[in-house]
């Protein structure tokens, strides 16, 4: 390891920070007694297995730590509905506030106009945030497997399988198989090292090659060209989560569409 501060490290550590407050302010009772929490989830795996599904994950997103401010001035309702009117598979919007600009009212505000299923993007690191998704009116949770064990990834998925919510897991490399298990139902996997964010598809065809059948496989990060999409389709993959290069575009929306319409 070099000496640079790593970020995902200071994420995690804001996180549990966030969460211990949050927990007092408003306890899982409360979660529970939340109008979302009754209700049924739309199925992200029916979504993306459907024969004429695009597959594209996209995500609302304001800035990342890596590159800054990717887009300050769209808004949240126009954009979605622009994504889920282009063809999209699942939306994914992000809810951290301190590292990518996210705003309390971005995920309710996106769970009442879409009627599509709905990506909880967030660095999950306690039960807690289980409920609140649930809360919040996610129907899929994301869990990265470098910031859990394969133990506590295991419990985490039960968990939102117990409240009726699908899980996306993200993998980076060979090391973090261990943490798929039967309860995860997507299985993402990130094509940009960590370490250099450098992007690398065939680290994550050879990946993707030793899952288990059942999964849906999910591509990540650097999917900005239709060609790259086609490859990776071609090699199994039935889903690809986009962010950056939709949301740095004047309108996410019409990239989103143009996009959708070039891969098919």
């Amino acid at each position: 390891m070099s000496g640079k501060p790593n970020i995902l490290d200071r994420i995690v550590q804001r996180k549990i920070a966030e969460v211990a407050v949050q927990k007092i302010q408003h306890p899982i009772f409360l979660l529970m007694a939340e109008e979302n929490f009754k209700c049924t989830c739309y199925s992200a795996k029916e979504s993306i297995s459907k024969n004429t599904a695009s597959g594209i994950i996209a995500e609302f997103k304001r800035q990342s730590p890596s590159k800054g401010v990717i887009n300050e001035t769209s808004h949240l309702k126009e954009v979605v509905l622009a994504y889920q009117e282009g063809g999209v598979s699942m939306v994914s919007v992000l809810t951290d506030e301190t590292f990518f600009g996210a705003k309390n009212s971005d995920f309710k505000e996106a769970r009442q106009c879409l009627s599509v299923p709905l990506l909880r993007k967030e660095f999950i690191v306690d039960p807690y945030q289980i409920y609140q998704s649930k809360a919040m009116g996610a129907d899929v949770i994301l869990l990265i497997a470098a910031i859990l064990s394969p133990e506590r990834c295991k419990d985490f998925a039960f968990l939102a399988k117990e409240l009726g919510m699908e899980v996306l897991l993200e993998l980076h490399d060979e090391s973090e198989l261990d943490h798929v298990n039967r309860f995860v139902d997507l299985v993402g996997i990130n094509n940009r090292n960590l370490k250099d964010f450098s992007v690398d598809t065939d680290h994550s065809i050879r990946l993707s090659k030793q899952l288990p059948d059942d999964v849906i496989r999910v591509a990540e990060s650097g999917l900005d060209n239709p060609e790259i999409v086609k490859e990776m389709r071609e090699n199994g993959f039935q889903a690809f989560l986009m962010g950056e290069h939709f949301m740095k575009q004047d309108s996410p929306g019409d990239a989103c569409r143009n996009f959708i319409n070039e891969i098919n």
